[in-house]
């Protein structure tokens, strides 16, 4: 059993900014700091100098990818083949680990979200759900009965290939790798691309969110397809736009054509229940608290 005096640690590792937290094992928020992504170097410093002001007993850390997250591979704890420029193949974990030697927790930001909706947010334990981030990058993660889905390591529906929206046939797309897939086509970076104008500063009227709404629709369609899920979440940046997801809900159904059985739309294509962008911290407390009790059992 966890003694409640243990801190717990979060690292929510975006590609934009890092988020770090401290919270004790009823998961209250001691601490909070937010910083800019810059390059591995200094974004870890300043991650470690703020745990190292606290006794943590263990740390979730959720980061932006692609990563290897299965331990006993040569690249685990490594971000490995990312679009973000520096972090290729950088030992993350094993930085974290020479510092700040606790049990960690390693996965995507993305499942540290869907882990924090599944235990915090308002579903039952036994959903299956799907979490898309859409900012920087785009991400998924998925959770069934508790377990996040994948294999060799975590799915990358970030970049699958869309069908090009009539009016967007001329955008090649922002993604290194892919050009024009998910990522390519609706992340932060795909939006001022478009209209050289950051994706905060444009009008809610704009027709590029019509454009935005299609590629939502079909992510959500190929999850439908692929996962079954009881509910598909997007959450960060650019699906925080009012009206945006009312927009692919309306896009979803025509693509849907009644095929499969739904529920409500309003209640199956959502925004996060966690405010503020809360679900990969507290998602992070509860894999820390998680990779504390398994190695306390272990020593036992």
């Amino acid at each position: 059993m966890v003694a409640k005096s243990k801190l717990l640690g979060s690292v929510e590792a975006g590609g934009t900014k890092f988020v770090c937290a401290v919270a004790d094992s009823n998961f209250n928020i001691v601490d909070q700091i937010k910083f800019k992504t810059s390059n591995p170097h200094d974004t870890l410093l300043q991650t470690i100098n703020f745990f190292q002001k606290f006794e943590v007993s263990a740390i979730g850390v959720g980061s932006f990818g692609p990563i290897g997250i299965k331990e006993g591979y040569d690249d685990y704890g490594f971000i490995t083949k990312t679009p973000k420029v520096g972090w290729s193949d950088f030992d993350f974990i094993g930085t974290l680990k020479t510092a700040i030697n606790v049990p960690i927790f390693f996965t995507t930001d993305v499942n540290s979200s869907v882990y924090g909706e599944y235990q915090f947010g308002t579903v039952k334990k036994d959903q299956t759900l799907v979490y898309f981030t859409l900012g920087t990058g785009v991400g998924v993660g998925v959770i069934q009965s508790g377990l996040f889905v994948g294999g060799r390591s975590h799915p990358e529906m970030g970049h699958i290939i869309l069908r090009k929206h009539p009016d967007d046939t001329n955008f090649a797309g922002v993604c290194r790798f892919h050009g024009d897939c998910l990522e390519g086509l609706a992340s932060g970076p795909s939006l001022e691309a478009r209209t050289g104008v950051r994706g905060e500063n444009i009008s809610d009227d704009d027709p590029v969110w019509d454009i935005i709404a299609y590629y939502i629709a079909q992510a959500a369609w190929s999850a439908t397809l692929s996962f079954r899920p009881d509910k598909i979440i997007f959450g960060v940046s650019v699906s925080s736009r009012p009206g945006l997801l009312y927009k692919a809900r309306q896009q979803f159904e025509q693509m849907s054509n009644d095929y499969l059985p739904l529920p409500s739309l309003d209640d199956y294509i959502v925004r996060p229940t966690i405010e503020n962008n809360g679900s990969a911290t507290y998602g992070n407390f509860a894999l820390a608290l998680f990779a504390l009790q398994k190695a306390e059992n272990i020593n036992l």
